[in-house]
């Protein structure tokens, strides 16, 4: 036994197991948020229950079957229902969605009141942008009040989506581009005439000038709203009739639904080219007319790029102060305090960081921007409010311990031999920083930034301080000058999670997008730190002979 123990092999089974646990516990996390994530890509069957209330009296419902559970005998005798032991009671869990006219998007039923239930091949699934699901008998559409004979309903109802959407996306890019291209230049023009009348240069021809172009794109303007005015009354003009299980009949704008389908006559195919069309829409579709939190485009736009402005911001600061620490600095009771300093600020709590962003950042460094070159906006501000660039640099706050440590860790791994022969041959000191140490420490550099991307991705209550914001009625990024907009706020797939699983009104309803928000955000912080360890592995293997 002792040879045993001295031989090291209970250390070897000890470090196999843990690393075995480690990926059965990362498998099981993947597994657990994909399959909770099904049930919001793939479509549930609908059943038709008929039922007796509790005063006797038949009722109908029509909904998903969300789960089944077991009574036991305490469970029975709570509910009051007396049977025999060997008789099995369940509760069942019916997401009725509608919770406009329920209350609440979820209803529960003893399986000792339930008469009768089918899945009628009719009954109709709703996702809406509002109120969550909807489900039914398509009982018709109308038009501006009339009803709209087809002779395929279901087919009808599909192409006037589709019209719709398409419609509301015009709408769109006139909103967001068009309209806000004239306002900009409405302020270009307002900046100049304010500028001109402080510097006294303001003659009655740049006045003539300048009412001109505004009188232009006044008129501009004009003609934009009146197509939007038009296309408003275009997408506003159909209603979905949807009947309930009890015969009322529910009108729908067509312009809340984002998807409709029949669940219980889809073929596997069918349902999974369902499965993918959600996932695409899901991941790519922006729409602040309908921004439905099945809306994960501008979340993913948003950590993305936060993620990148803060890598650009943080890495050349930790490197830099890592160098200096190690290469220039003098090993003195200071310096060592710095390092005990720097070590400790990534144990501060984040939302310390996200009150010093707050303060710092954005009232005093913004403030002073706003009342420095953009007075003209004032009051309204500019820099001077939460956006994209503070909530980066808050980050790379606070992740800038992280690259110092793992930096000047690497930087002490270096033998002084390389760096002595290096100035033997008769390089300078700046010479052999550049050109011999810090490539061999590239890999040790790309390892801070994995650690402080893994960190950045998922954090949010800083954020909620610095930028981030529930939703967005433009991306950080777009085709207007000057395409980058670091003072815009964003969204951020954690604080999504948050909203949806805690601020959401209809939570238990929002669970199945937790979990797929949830996958997501593991998805991308996987592939952001696999690209950042193929980078370094590259350089390693680069580097890999002068370390020899």
């Amino acid at each position: 036994m002792k040879r045993w123990f001295g031989g090291g092999t209970p250390w070897i089974w000890l470090t196999a197991s843990s690393i075995s646990f480690s990926l059965i516990a990362l498998a099981a996390v993947f597994i657990l948020l994909a399959g909770q994530s099904a049930r919001y890509l793939w479509p549930q069957p609908l059943w038709s229950f008929s039922y007796n209330d509790r005063q006797g009296s038949p009722r109908q419902l029509i909904g998903e079957l969300y789960s089944e559970q077991p009574l036991s005998p305490q469970q029975r005798k709570a509910v009051g229902i007396t049977l025999p032991p060997q008789e099995t009671v369940s509760r069942y869990l019916v997401k009725t969605g509608m919770r406009e006219v329920y209350g609440q998007s979820f209803q529960t039923l003893l399986s000792t009141d339930v008469a009768q239930r089918e899945r009628a091949s009719a009954l109709l699934a709703l996702r809406r942008t509002v109120n969550g699901m909807a489900y039914g008998y398509l009982d018709g559409m109308t038009e501006d009040g009339q009803p709209l004979v087809a002779g395929n309903p279901a087919a009808a109802l599909q192409q006037r989506i589709a019209q719709v959407q398409t419609l509301m996306g015009r709408a769109q890019d006139i909103r967001l581009k068009s309209m806000v291209r004239i306002n900009q230049q409405f302020d270009a023009l307002r900046l100049e005439e304010h500028q001109r009348r402080q510097e006294n240069r303001l003659d009655s021809r740049t006045q003539a000038r300048l009412r001109a172009e505004r009188i232009e794109l006044e008129r501009q303007f004009d003609a934009l709203n009146q197509q939007l005015v038009s296309l408003n009354s275009e997408i506003n003009r159909t209603t979905l009739l949807l009947r309930d299980a009890d015969g009322r009949k529910h009108e729908i704008p067509v312009k809340l639904i984002e998807a409709a389908w029949y669940p219980n006559t889809m073929t596997t195919v069918q349902k999974v080219a369902h499965a993918w069309q959600t996932l695409v829409s899901m991941m790519a579709r922006f729409s602040p007319d309908n921004s439905g939190p099945g809306q994960l485009f501008p979340a993913i736009f948003g950590t993305i790029l936060m993620v990148i402005l803060m890598s650009i911001i943080v890495m050349p600061l930790g490197v830099v102060a890592a160098v200096y620490l190690h290469e220039y600095a003098d090993n003195n009771g200071l310096t060592r305090w710095v390092r005990i300093a720097v070590a400790n600020l990534a144990g501060v709590p984040s939302i310390v960081y996200g009150v010093f962003g707050l303060g710092f950042f954005v009232y005093l460094v913004g403030g002073t921007l706003d009342s420095l070159f953009y007075s003209a906006s004032l009051p309204n501000p500019t820099f001077g409010t939460p956006g994209l660039l503070w909530a980066s640099l808050t980050l790379a706050l606070l992740t800038l311990p992280v690259v110092i440590v793992a930096t000047e860790e690497g930087l002490s791994r270096i033998p002084a031999s390389i760096r002595h022969g290096s100035l033997a041959l008769g390089a300078t000191r700046a010479e052999t920083l550049w050109h011999v140490v810090l490539p061999m420490a590239v890999p040790a550099m790309m390892t801070g930034l994995i650690l402080a991307v893994a960190r950045a991705a998922g954090e949010t209550a800083p954020l909620m301080l610095v930028g981030v914001v529930k939703s967005v009625p433009a991306l950080p990024v777009d085709d207007l000058f000057p395409y980058l907009h670091l003072e815009r706020k964003f969204m951020h797939l954690g604080f999504q999670i948050y909203d949806l699983a805690f601020q959401s009104p209809d939570v238990e309803a929002s669970r199945p997008l937790v979990y797929a928000t949830a996958l997501l955000l593991v998805l991308i912080v996987v592939v952001l730190n696999l690209s950042a360890i193929g980078i370094r592995h590259v350089l390693r293997e680069k580097y890999r002979a002068m370390s020899l």
